[in-house]
């Protein structure tokens, strides 16, 4: 008998179409095993993986996270062209960048208005845009 977790992050992988490999189950049951969106960075989800005793490098946490998003399972959101942030949540909503801790969080997407966007440049399109606002603690 699978266990919740495990048959939400089975059933997440089968939704995309991935393999679901001993790794990306481990992996996937981390991210969504519990229902709730979170963000997470590479090295934050191998140090939980350790945590669950599971035997996953670092390497293949970067490359599993990579294939998820490219199969549209998870957002990556970069916030200094250093640090990567990946989110459960797809859905297209702004972040908040917590700079004192390090930490990325929803923002009220109901709060966010965007009036106009320059025109892309010729033979070109606009594919998305990532809103980061970043926080600072006074």
């Amino acid at each position: 008998m699978l266990s919740i977790k495990t048959k939400r992050g089975t059933e997440w992988l089968a939704g995309a179409g991935l393999r679901p490999t001993r790794q990306r189950v481990a992996l996937a049951e981390l991210l969504v095993g519990d229902g709730q969106d979170r963000h997470i960075t590479a090295e934050s989800l191998h140090a939980a993986a350790k945590t669950h005793s599971e035997g996953v490098s670092l390497a293949t946490v970067y490359n599993t996270l990579k294939a998820f998003s490219e199969a549209g399972l998870i957002r990556e959101i970069m916030v200094d062209g250093t640090k990567s942030y990946f989110d459960t949540r797809v859905d297209d909503h702004p972040h908040f960048f917590w700079e004192d801790e390090g930490h990325l969080t929803d923002a009220p997407k109901e709060q966010l208005e965007i009036a106009a966007l320059p025109e892309a440049p010729e033979g070109t399109e606009i594919a998305k845009v990532d809103v980061v606002i970043r926080l600072r603690r006074t």
